[in-house]
């Protein structure tokens, strides 16, 4: 049997997106987050189909829509990612909803602005088409938070590296210079994804995060490399490390939402301020501190973060019982 997979493709300031419009499953009108347990126990062959190779690639990302169980959200979404199916993707959101205004799609009910259900929680979106397109996406991310500070790791190949733990809707080790590490000037893609794999399994041993308000969320599974930005437009660069190989070619949004937490738990970064976040390839995301919370017994922010996303085209995806890689496949 084939099947038929009616995909619209885009990148986010650099990273790309895969948006789903039609031949995903169908699943119980249950909350999101359910939904995408279902969706993992039943049907993840059909993310390792689109995001692996032959039909995808290392840093492959994207995204399902459903109908919203929440009645003060426009639609709902299951974030598909060549390392699973992730809580929150903020690169993910802001080219899902580009592609899905522009496609007619989705009809808002209040134009310019959305209201997200994700398994991370309810994601609000404003949003500027001024004309045919739309030119850029602010999300208002999930309350995010400085999870552990200043936690001593020993990794092979650097020594000892003292990370602060934040979540942005997924976990992060961020990584500032210091002593064993010069930062990222000189440094290679292979050697990002070598150490962070690296101080991902170091870290596991020392630190298990779980989310105050959603034990489905849990461990540090991306790693964010800050510096000193090259753009005089930018306050901070970050390379993002997730899944087995990934680097974001954005500059992350649970990424830059991740790093405003941990600015603001160590008195860095005040609440109304903002964070310009430079990607690798030079692209920009705009971070703000919306607001103070808590989650759980921490103290916390409500980011937000802006970018721009574009389609670059539309792609029927089949994948057939006959091919022996229907379901895709990695090199490790």
């Amino acid at each position: 049997m084939r099947k038929s997979f009616f995909c619209i493709d885009a990148h986010t300031c650099g990273n790309p997106v895969r948006l789903v419009a039609g031949g995903g499953p169908l699943l119980p009108h249950l909350p999101i987050a359910e939904r995408r347990d279902i969706f993992v126990r039943d049907h993840d062959w059909i993310r390792q189909a689109l995001m692996f190779e032959p039909r995808g690639h290392d840093v492959m990302s994207g995204a399902i829509i459903y109908p919203a169980h929440r009645q003060d959200c426009d639609f709902a979404v299951i974030f598909i990612e060549v390392s699973g199916c992730l809580p929150m993707c903020g690169a993910g959101t802001i080219g899902l909803v580009t592609a899905a205004i522009e496609e007619g799609l989705v009809t808002p009910r209040v134009p310019g602005r959305l209201s997200i259900e994700t398994p991370a929680g309810k994601v609000d979106i404003e949003y500027e088409k001024p004309g045919e397109f739309v030119e850029s996406v602010r999300m208002f991310n999930v309350a995010s938070y400085l999870h552990a500070a200043d936690v001593e790791v020993d990794v092979p190949g650097l020594g000892r590296l003292v990370v602060d733990v934040a979540y942005g809707g997924n976990y992060y080790a961020v990584v500032e210079p210091q002593a064993a590490w010069a930062g990222l000037d000189g440094m290679s893609a292979s050697d990002i994804v070598d150490l962070s794999r690296k101080l991902r399994t170091a870290l596991s041993q020392l630190c298990h995060p779980v989310h105050p308000e959603n034990e489905r969320i849990s461990g540090v599974h991306h790693a964010i490399w800050c510096d000193q930005p090259v753009s005089a437009n930018a306050d901070g660069r970050g390379a993002v490390f997730y899944g087995d190989k990934a680097i974001d070619r954005s500059p992350g949004g649970t990424g830059t939402s991740a790093r405003m937490a941990q600015l603001h738990g160590k008195g860095r970064l005040k609440a109304g301020e903002k964070f310009r976040q430079e990607s690798l390839i030079g692209t920009i995301f705009e971070g703000r501190i919306e607001q103070e919370t808590e989650i759980g017994s921490f103290r916390g922010i409500l980011p937000s973060v802006s970018g721009w996303a574009r389609i670059i085209g539309h792609n029927t995806i089949f994948v057939d019982d006959r091919d022996p890689l229907a379901h895709g496949f990695q090199i490790g």
